[in-house]
């Protein structure tokens, strides 16, 4: 086993897209609960904010760029040190018809690539999530095909953001070495691995020491689970030798039946289990340095 690092950094992911209202009153909605959740994460101890936005009326997921901006300018207006994630998830999610399958139905967000990552063009965040996933959520299906993926990457790359390469079984690990391989992303990735969705990666010690050792030399990981199984994987990523994330996108309690009143609760208690096995939290500045951000 890999032993595990002095200094890990800590992600948080404040919103996501598949935690609903009505799970939980302290999921943030509007760009400025967002925005304030990532401030107060980062408070607690995260150098690395993922961020989502929803329409602030329904509290549904929202791709309009004018979110993103509000967002992005309300943390670096109080926060500049506090690195951004942008997700660019949203957009490949495709629901058969009942009536003819190969139609798209209600819930369908498929767009062309360049859509997707049209908000990181513009923005320039320091990372933006690239998932490699084709697979089965629910009863719908997620499609990210490996010449949408290429597209994407490539604006990516040209707007000079750094990918965190969203894995979530290990076909994805063999996607990520063909890219790495013809040049649509750098050697040495940033990578999640994405722990409880069902039909992907199952949460086990295994399954976060299998993924690891598939990956490239030099890259760097974060194990991270869904759910239930959030905080017993911070433990697991950390002593694999990985970083952490937690966040109300992945889960709404802070312990059994006890809703986390905040993202920076979550962070406090992420901090807590690795400080207890022995590691060191870096700050962001820190961890702009571990990542070679400026």
């Amino acid at each position: 086993m890999q032993a595990p690092r002095d200094k890990i950094f800590i992600t948080c992911a404040v919103t996501g897209n598949l935690t609903l209202p009505e799970q939980t009153p302290h999921l943030p909605i509007t760009p400025e609960e967002i925005a304030d959740a990532c401030l107060g994460a980062a408070e607690a101890g995260a150098a690395i904010v993922h961020i989502h936005v929803r329409e602030p009326g329904s509290g549904k997921p929202s791709m309009e760029i004018a979110y993103y901006q509000d967002v992005v300018a309300r943390i670096r207006d109080r926060n500049k040190d506090v690195i951004l994630n942008l997700t660019t998830g949203p957009g490949g999610r495709f629901v058969p018809s009942e009536e003819d399958p190969k139609v798209a139905g209600p819930g369908t967000t498929l767009i062309v690539p360049e859509k997707r990552v049209e908000h990181i063009a513009l923005l320039k965040p320091e990372i933006c999530t690239l998932d490699l996933n084709t697979m089965n959520s629910g009863g719908q299906v997620v499609i990210n095909t490996p010449t949408n993926v290429r597209r994407m990457a490539k604006v990516i790359a040209q707007a000079g953001v750094r990918p965190e390469i969203e894995l979530f079984d290990s076909g994805d690990i063999a996607l990520m070495h063909d890219l790495i391989k013809d040049g649509s992303i750098k050697p040495s990735p940033l990578c999640s691995f994405v722990l409880g969705v069902n039909y992907g990666f199952q949460p086990s010690p295994e399954t976060v020491i299998y993924a690891r050792n598939m990956l490239p030399p030099g890259a760097a990981f974060t194990a991270l689970g869904v759910g239930r199984h959030m905080f017993t994987t911070v433990a697991q990523s950390y002593l694999a030798g990985g970083h952490v994330r937690v966040g109300i996108e992945d889960g709404v309690y802070l312990s059994r039946g006890v809703l986390a009143p905040s993202n920076a609760s979550l962070v406090e208690k992420a901090r807590r289990i690795v400080e207890d096995l022995g590691g060191q939290i870096a700050s962001a500045r820190e961890t702009r340095a571990m990542l070679g951000f400026t």
